[in-house]
């Protein structure tokens, strides 16, 4: 084809004469190929072309044009960085090359499409795109509609699989390095996130666990890769019926054994090997005998043994957890272990010649084969015999012959890599074994990770395998490729031509034909003595001619095979032992025999399989597959099979697999040999390019029609081409594009029309675009030449009318400047004038100034002189004045000093007086109370020392006093008888002894007198002691108030002055951490309803499984928060507030009560420990007191008669008040019990438990304090009491034994109680006035005394026998109650040592499950008497509607004489008023009712029904149901009907999912009964708004704070699911409607598109910007109609506005083709029409707008200038709301449309990412479009009554009666 001297074959090479400015690719030995510029016109017959190149250097470049080495056309540059190569009009190498360049270089894209290949460049660099957000991106798309990526390849073969229910494969390839298997992985994870198993297995989580294993025993480091798969390895993911991931199967390939006895330099043996070694120090492995791996011969032969930023130790830990994963047991594990190690020490063995050289031995000694056997658990001895010999087995007899030194090290490598191959093929049928599964597998999708092809300078047999799978791939791709073609061309109705391509099958039968390589060496290993050298002779003999083979000149052991991708020379040395793989069967003998069973296991017959296809058995049976060619048949059967038969027949199997599947193709290539990230070595990437397959893909297409356009976008694209006449005549486009080519393109063969597609040649696309461009340009001319027109006319007016302007202004100017002149001549002479008269002034007013200052200072003077004399005169009155009052004040103050003594003389006085009186009130213990309330305590503790102190005072004072009356007495009579002796012998020796007797007697009792007066003064002392001590804790507590009052004031100033500066922050912090606490909870909310639908259909699967009929309900008085519970439930009859308290803690949930519980059983446990401990006191004092009766009896006598009675009414007056104050305490604890539990029910979520455990401790503290003093009261006061008793018993004992018969007269009779008390206050008067004993004794008073106390025993004696029986009986009733209590504290100390052997999860569950006992038997007495009274009110229900009954059909009948109406109706119009008239906003129903009631108002009730009536309806009607059962107090009933109300709501959301109108309407009625609940709940900050009507409304018994929460739970999850609803319905509208609608008409241009057409190309998938406004208007009018509340309608439409951003921003960040000017109008322009609805809605105010403020910015950064820095600077200030990312994203998707237009370039992204390195981005390039804000339900009162409410009768709730 001609065009303007340009023509283009399909070689993409031009002819004939060519233009100036022509650019073209020619070759050049570093870049492969390097643009230039023709800047000479050819002609034809030059023989040179004249080149510019991009550096401008000018270079001569021969062409030799009758060998057509023209040099290639390049692609215009609108063409460049396209996502697929395809898509280019010149497709051959240089712009295949240059493309991947410049996609990989500038714009950092590893992913471009060529067709169905998908071409990943290794960045080696970790890239954030392989996040779960971008999987969720990818996930649903079209493998078009997004950029190039390893997902998009994924997701197509998952929806393929799904939509034509055929298995697919994933084939990946590329050499060593280039990441395969990262994309391997990659692919995998994206099948497990996609199609995650239904069940619980996690079958996904094995499958990507078998990669660490499967890395760590197959992977290894090598010169090209860190992480080199040293195996191919292909894994089939099962699916079931619903696409879910079912199981997993793994076939391998070729596994390298030869790398485990042999690395190259700079090279590692398997990973796991160096993990083993950095692991042997744990504690498991010293068995092992490890050490570092550079001790090891197997591991040390690379030389460096570690990696760069890699952890053998952690990768070796991540091993074992797989492992574990996977399901391989411990034992399994360490005899895994123990094998490696064991090859480790294989190797290490050290083998000593003999002399002959023939033989050689091993130690004994020899440690490394000592743990070679320990480890395999072989024999030592016959290890290391078969180790040095090998048996040869002739026809007669058998030969045992020893081997030299290297054909052992030859049998022990083998030996070694046997052994390894053996453990390897274990575990990767293990591998399978975990991810097998019982289930029917549907389908399935498999990933090839497998070798590419290879070429070193000395390859091998494991390099002419690898070569001969790729030849076997490569043609099955050629096959794929070209069948792919074909039915593109038939399904559009084209002529279809036989292409031409090039087959690799004369190739391939040289490998595997009859003869071929792969028999000739399965020939020559079966000769005995088969050389190398033999069998490359064999091989020049045979194939010498063909085309495919060839023989170097140089050698004679090698030979060259000519693959598709290049010529490969092998070297034969090892193809024979390699083929062969012997390994002695003496030492596999010796291995079947180890005493481990795993070990014996891997040599068995059964499992001696090479590196084939294991479990390929269970995968056979399930797949049905058929080959697309006959396989060749192999030439000889083995008995044997080798290594080369056996891997020709797994790829066989293999290729079957794939040919019964639908592949798709991942090629993978290394950018550079130094691994430097985004480094493009063009060598490098051309050379795999072409090993690939991907140019040969180019060649295919090219060789037909490879570019390919629909009409509709070749309509939108070219129709600045087409005539107007074409346009108006013509409505159908395909007839306007057929005419508008025929007349542009000539040759018809150029192009092809088919059915919806037009199919171009190559180049022609690039030809049309010419044509547009030059279209573009005549009209940019001419639109320029018009302008210029224009402006230069434009610039004559302003010339000419600013000429005019100028005159104008010069000559007003003149004569402005005239007038000046007059004006300032005028000013002039008046300036002179004025200022003549001025200087004139001032001369005067000098003269005059200075005369005024000269009489100032001298009148001035004379006057200070005489204020001088003056101040004098007054200074000396003012000594004088002084003075004398100085005198004055003396005398005064002496005379009030005299009278100021004489008063302080006379105060003290006075106070000494009051200061006595004050001590001995002091000695009270009410006054100390009274001083200090809150050291009552303590002054008690004190008082009762002090009173202690005081009798044993008193019992000195009586010793004393009775000691000294004796020893008066007895000096009396002895100085009678000392005078009667003095009388009678007047003896002088018997008077010394007596006056000596005398003496000591004396000295006796000044001793005494001494001892009394040290206990008086100790008493004293102590008693100032005491009261000092009392005073300074008065004053101490005194200065901490005063302190603490300070300290208060301090803080409060200090909080008012901080206050106003931290009010606005924490108001801030705290909004913030409640939005955060919201959004956490409505996560819980939101995930609490996850699992409860999941609960519900596993519950659905679990009843299909087992075809029950039905399900076990629970009883009707239970709520199903109650069955939700883990813990007993309580029977809904039992009553009492203890058990409601128990029941919210049931409901709340234990967790929170925990603690409070704990302190509670511990209180429990305290008292009765305290009881326990004061019975045990009171025991053990009885038995001392009855052991001590009789001697106290006697020698306490008369002390203790003068203080009975009064100690015997003081205590019975003291134990009365502690009796009332144990009552007290018991009350106390019975309250503190039930606010444990009604803390545990108030403390919400927000509360904080803390508080409660403090106020718990305080009040636990007080009360022990408390009780320990009240515990000593009772002890003291309880002897006191037996101690008065038994004296009285003990006196009438001993009056009776010595005969004293004295009767008391007034025992038997009745003594007056007034009588009693006067004598009780005479005796205490006594005892007040008798403090010293020793002075009444003195004066013998003592006597008197106790006959006084005496009488009045005798009046108290009668009133103290009635008290003591009294007592007595209330002591034995107390004894029987203290022994049932303690059987009971018996059983509850077993129950709670039992309970302390729980954990504390159930001693909590116990200690609650004892106290719920305890407390029903408490309560059954109650339950009694409560169904008693139930009973009698439903007798009483009855008969009064019996009554109410009786009374309507009497009103009925009075009104049915009217004759006017029918007689239904006039009765029901009667009722209606009067009900009307009485109806108080509640309604009646009987419990029976109750589920026709949820049916007719929930479950079957249509929005349509009541969307005529008051909004939200159904729940004021509920509202009112609710008021009733809490008018009559029937807690059972509330409970029940909102539980059923809940529940009845939650089925039917389950049931419509899907159903917006439905879903809006619970959400408005559920948001509506929760505002009632509030409003009506009684608290005042919910009543600010309501009416007094609305007032009496409120509900009066039960407090549903509770119940409010659920609600509010549930508001929550109906928001979540109606936000899903809505997603689900415009997320398929968004990306077409916001990004692709051409809303402003011939703005956007299509640009040339390639093989991967986007599927809303054509018309019937798309969607309007005018589609997502009527579906929003929808949405708004059904949430408005149903009168949800305003507030939430905002916040629905700020969520869906984010998902509306989030998703168009995501599409738009992984789609190069929509990043461009236009669409950035686009964009703007659709944006700004959802923002004029959300005005015209009034919902700017909702924060929608604002959600969309990233996708503004994108939208206005694609229209922005990007050239210099001042841009770059503008884009980095506006683009605040985008990430760095994602402003560096599109601007390197940013893609020109039109040629007019400029890319992006490197350096200025550099710069932007300059400017943004400040920022601290999150690095998630993509949004997270499933983000939901937390939503708020915000009061809002009703302004409607409940009595103005009208039913209707549609809803057949006839069964309920208004009130």
């Amino acid at each position: 084809m001609e065009r303007e001297g340009v023509c283009a074959d399909r070689e993409f090479r031009f002819k004939g004469p060519c233009p100036k400015y022509t650019r073209v690719w020619i070759p050049d030995p570093e870049e492969v190929w390097k643009s230039a510029e023709i800047i000479k016109d050819y002609k034809d017959g030059d023989r040179t072309l004249h080149l510019k190149l991009e550096d401008d250097t000018v270079l001569e470049y021969p062409i030799n044009p009758e060998a057509n080495e023209l040099p290639f056309l390049r692609n215009p540059d609108i063409l460049v960085g396209e996502n697929d190569l395809t898509a280019l009009s010149y497709l051959h190498e240089p712009a295949v090359l240059h493309n991947l360049k410049v996609r990989f270089l500038e714009s950092n894209h590893i992913y471009t499409y060529c067709g169905i290949v998908l071409v990943a460049i290794n960045p080696y660099e970790q890239l954030p795109i392989y996040g779960q957000d971008v999987i969720y991106a990818y996930s649903g798309q079209n493998m078009g509609d997004m950029d190039p990526h390893i997902f998009a390849v994924a997701e197509e073969a998952y929806k393929q699989m799904a939509r034509d229910e055929k298995n697919q494969s994933i084939i990946v390839s590329g050499e060593s390095g280039a990441g395969k298997t990262v994309s391997a992985k990659y692919a995998m994870r994206f099948f497990a996130s996609v199609g995650g198993s239904s069940s619980e297995t996690n079958i996904e989580e094995k499958v990507l666990a078998s990669s660490p294993i499967m890395e760590s025993i197959g992977n290894a480091k090598t010169t090209r890769n860190d992480n080199s798969s040293r195996f191919g390895k292909y894994i089939q993911i099962g699916f079931d019926k619903r696409y879910h991931i079912i199981g997993a199967n793994m076939r391998t390939y070729l596994l390298e054994k030869s790398r485990v006895v042999f690395q190259a330099e700079d090279e590692r043996n398997y990973h796991i090997f160096y993990q083993l070694c950095a692991s042997a120090g744990l504690p498991e492995f010293k068995d092992l005998a490890l050490s570092s791996a550079e001790d090891f011969f197997y591991t040390a032969q690379g030389g460096d043994t570690s990696i760069d930023g890699v952890d053998d130790a952690s990768d070796f830990e991540k091993t074992r957890q797989a492992f574990t994963l996977l399901g391989v047991k411990e034992s399994h594990q360490m005899t895994i272990f123990k094998i490696l190690a064991a090859i480790l020490h294989l190797g290490n063995l050290d083998f000593q010649p003999e002399r002959d050289g023939e033989s050689c031995t091993i130690s004994k000694q020899d440690e490394h084969l000592h743990n070679f056997c320990r480890l395999l658990g072989v024999e030592h001895s016959q290890m290391e015999h078969w180790l040095c010999h090998r048996k040869l087995v002739t026809t007669s007899e058998t030969y045992i012959k020893p081997m030299s030194v290297q054909q052992v090290v030859n049998a022990r490598n083998a030996l070694a890599k046997h052994i390894y191959a053996q453990l390897f093929n274990w575990i990767v049928q293990h591998v399978n074994k975990a991810l097998y599964t019982t289930a029917k597998q549907h389908s399935f999708i498999g990933v090839l990770d497998i070798y590419g092809f290879e070429t070193f300078e000395v390859n091998s047999f494991e390099q002419f395998c690898i070569n001969y799978a790729n030849e076997k791939l490569q043609q099955q791709f050629n096959l794929h490729v070209f069948k792919l073609e074909q039915e593109e061309y038939m399904k559009e109705q084209i002529p279809w031509t036989l292409i031409d391509f090039y087959d690799n099958q004369p190739c391939i039968d040289l490998i595997e034909a009859k003869l071929g390589i792969f028999d000739l060496l399965d020939e020559e290993c079966k000769v005995p003595k088969g050389t190398d050298e033999n069998w490359a002779q064999k091989l020049y003999d045979r194939h010498g001619s063909s085309q495919h083979f060839q023989k170097p000149r140089m050698s004679n052991t090698s030979f060259i095979v000519v693959h598709f991708a290049d010529k490969v020379e092998y070297q034969c040395e090892g193809f024979l032992e390699k083929n062969r793989d012997t390994v002695y069967e003496e030492q596999i003998n010796i291995l079947k025999a180890s005493k481990y069973p795993m070990v014996a296991d891997l040599f068995h017959d059964g499992k001696d399989t090479k590196a084939g296809a294991p479990g390929m058995k269970g995968v056979s049976s399930k797949v049905n597959i058929r080959s697309a060619r006959p396989t060749v048949k192999a030439a000889n059967k083995e008995h044997k099979k080798t290594v080369g038969h056996q891997f020709r027949n797994s790829l066989h199997l293999l290729m079957e697999t794939l040919n019964a599947t639908t592949p798709h193709y991942v090629r993978c290539i290394k950018p550079n040999d130094e691994k430097l990230p985004f480094s493009f070595d063009p060598k490098r990437a051309v050379q795999q390019l072409r090993a690939c397959g991907v140019l040969e893909t180019i060649r295919i297409s090219a060789a037909g029609y490879p570019s390919r356009w629909t009409y509709h976008d070749f309509f939108n694209r070219y129709r600045v081409l087409m005539k107007k006449s074409d346009l108006s005549k013509k409505a159908d486009k395909k007839a306007i594009c057929k005419t508008v080519l025929e007349n542009l393109i000539k040759d018809p063969d150029k192009f092809q029309f088919g059915r919806t597609k037009i199919f171009f040649r190559a180049g022609q696309v690039a030809y049309l675009e010419k044509l547009r461009a030059d279209k573009f340009r005549s009209a940019t001319i001419m639109i320029q030449k018009t302008v210029r027109g224009w402006l230069q006319k434009l610039k004559y007016r302003r010339t000419r009318e600013a000429a005019i302007r100028i005159q104008r202004h010069t000559r007003g100017h003149l004569a402005r400047r005239l007038a000046d002149r007059l004006r300032k001549t005028k000013a002039a002479i008046v300036f002179q004038k004025q200022y003549r008269m001025l200087r004139i002034r001032r001369a005067y007013q000098m003269i005059r100034g200075a005369t005024v200052t000269i009489q100032a200072f001298t009148r001035g003077m004379f006057v200070r002189k005489t204020f001088r004399k003056v101040l004098a005169e007054h200074k000396a009155t003012v000594i004088q004045k002084n003075a004398r009052a100085w005198l004055a004040r003396k005398h005064f103050l002496r005379f009030r000093c005299a009278a100021v003594v004489i008063q302080c003389y006379f105060r003290r006085m006075k106070a000494r007086q009051e200061l006595k009186a004050l001590k001995i009130e002091a000695r009270s213990a009410e006054h100390l109370k009274r001083l200090n309330v809150g050291m009552e305590n303590k002054v008690v503790q004190l008082q009762r020392k002090i009173d202690e102190q005081q009798k044993e005072y008193k019992l000195l004072n009586e010793q004393l006093s009775t000691n000294s009356s004796a020893y008066s007495s007895e000096l009396e009579k002895l100085k009678k008888e000392l005078e009667r002796h003095r009388r009678k012998s007047g003896d002088g020796n018997q008077i010394t002894s007596l006056q000596e007797e005398i003496d000591s007697l004396r000295l006796a009792l000044e001793e005494a007198h001494g001892e009394r007066k040290i206990v008086e003064d100790t008493y004293v002392k102590e008693k100032d002691i005491l009261r000092k001590r009392i005073s300074d804790l008065e004053e101490e507590n005194v200065l901490l108030k005063e302190e603490k009052e300070a300290l208060n004031s301090k803080i409060l100033r200090q909080s008012e002055d901080e206050f106003a500066q931290n009010a606005a922050e924490e108001n801030a912090l705290m909004k913030k951490e409640l939005e955060e606490e919201r959004f956490r909870y409505q996560n819980l909310v939101k995930e609490y309803s996850r699992l409860e639908q999941r609960y519900d259909n596993l519950r659905d699967e679990m009843t299909v499984v087992k075809q029950t009929p039905g399900h076990r309900r629970n009883p009707s008085n239970q709520s199903s928060l109650e069955s939700d519970s883990n813990y007993p439930s309580i029977s809904t009859s039992e009553v009492g507030d203890t058990e409601d308290a128990i029941q919210q803690v049931e409901e709340i949930g234990l967790e929170k009560a925990a603690m409070d519980m704990t302190l509670f059983l511990k209180l429990q446990k305290r008292v009765r420990e305290l009881e326990q401990e004061r019975r045990k006191l009171q025991s053990q004092l009885e038995k001392k007191e009855n052991e001590n009766k009789k001697s106290q009896v006697i020698e306490m006598k008369n002390e203790m008669d003068l203080d009975r009675d009064t100690d015997l009414a003081y205590n019975s007056l003291k134990r009365q008040e502690l009796e009332s104050e144990n009552k007290k305490l018991k009350n106390d604890l019975n309250e503190l019990r039930k606010a444990i539990v009604d803390r545990v029910a108030q403390n919400n979520s927000s509360h904080d438990i803390q508080d409660s455990y403090g106020l718990l401790l305080n009040q636990l503290k007080s009360a022990n304090e408390e009780l320990e003093v009240r515990k000593e009261e009772v002890l003291i006061l309880r002897t006191q009491i037996i101690k008065a008793a038994q004296q009285k018993d003990t006196g009438r004992n001993m009056e009776s034994n010595v005969n004293m018969q004295t009767n008391w007269p007034n025992s038997d009779k009745h003594v007056d109680p007034e009588d009693a008390i006067e004598a009780y206050h005479g005796v205490c008067q006594t005892n007040r006035k008798t403090e010293d004993w020793g002075y009444l004794n003195e004066d013998g008073e003592l006597g008197l005394a106790y006959q006084g106390l005496k009488q009045v025993a005798r009046l108290l004696e009668a009133q103290l026998q009635d008290q003591q029986r009294e007592h007595e009986e209330e002591v034995e009733a107390l004894k029987d109650q203290i022994e049932a209590l303690r059987e009971e504290m018996a059983k509850q100390q077993d129950i709670f040592y039992q309970t302390l052997q729980l954990s504390p999860e159930a001693q909590v569950e116990f200690g609650i499950q004892q106290e719920i006992t305890r407390l029903t038997n408490e309560n059954l007495d109650l339950k009694e008497l409560l169904e008693k009274l139930e009973k009698n009110e439903r007798k009483l229900k009855k008969q009064l509607k019996i009554y109410m009954k009786k009374v309507q059909d009497y009103e009925a009948n009075q009104v049915s004489v009217r004759p006017e109406k029918p007689e239904h109706e006039l009765t029901r119009q009667v009722a209606v008023q009067r009900k009307e008239k009485e109806f108080q906003g509640m309604l009646e129903y009987y419990k029976e009712d109750e589920p026709l009631l949820i049916r007719n108002l929930i479950a079957e009730l249509k929005p349509q029904a009541v969307s005529a009536t008051v909004p939200c309806l159904p729940a004021y009607i509920l509202y009112m149901c609710i008021r009733h059962a809490d008018y009559i107090n029937d807690d059972h009933k509330v409970h029940s009907l909102l539980t059923s109300t809940i529940n009845g709501i939650k089925k039917v959301l389950k049931k419509h999912n899907d159903d917006f109108e439905m879903t809006s309407f619970w959400l408005s009625n559920a948001c509506r009964l929760l505002h009632c609940l509030k409003q009506y709940s009684g608290d005042t900050g919910f009543m600010t708004q309501n009416t007094p009507k609305q007032n009496e409304h409120c509900l009066t018994n039960f407090d549903l704070t509770e119940y409010r929460q659920v609600l509010s739970d549930l508001s929550i999850q109906i928001y979540q699911q109606l936000i899903k609803i809505a997603e689900g319905v415009l997320q398929p509208m968004i990306v077409t409607a916001v990004l692709e609608n051409e809303s402003i008409q011939g703005l956007s241009g299509v640009k040339p598109m390639g093989y991967r057409k986007r599927s809303s190309s054509t018309e019937e998938n798309t969607f309007s910007l005018e589609a997502i406004v009527r579906q929003l208007n929808a949405f708004h009018g059904i949430m408005c109609d149903q009168g949800l509340d305003p507030e939430i309608i905002q916040q629905v439409f700020k969520q869906l506005f984010y998902m509306i951003n989030a998703v168009a921003l995501n599409n738009l960040l992984l789609r190069k083709d929509v990043c461009s000017w236009s669409t950035g109008m686009q964009l703007r322009f659709n944006i700004s029409q959802l923002e004029e609805w959300l005005r015209g809605k009034n919902l700017l105010q909702s924060g929608a707008a604002e959600t969309m403020e990233p996708l503004i910015q994108a939208a206005q950064l694609l229209q922005l200038k990007k050239k210099t820095s001042e841009d770059a600077e503008a884009i980095c200030s506006l683009c605040t709301s985008l990430t760095t990312q994602q402003i560096v994203k599109i601007l390197n998707l940013y893609t020109p449309v039109n040629e007019f237009e400029e890319r992006v370039t490197v350096g200025f992204i550099r710069n932007i990412q300059a400017h943004l390195q400040e920022r601290n981005d999150p690095p998630q390039l993509l949004l997270d479009f499933k983000y939901m804000f937390p939503v708020l339900f915000p009061f809002s009162p009703s302004s409607l009554t409940m009595d103005s409410i009208h039913i209707p009768a549609s809803l057949n709730l006839e069964f309920l009666n208004k009130v």
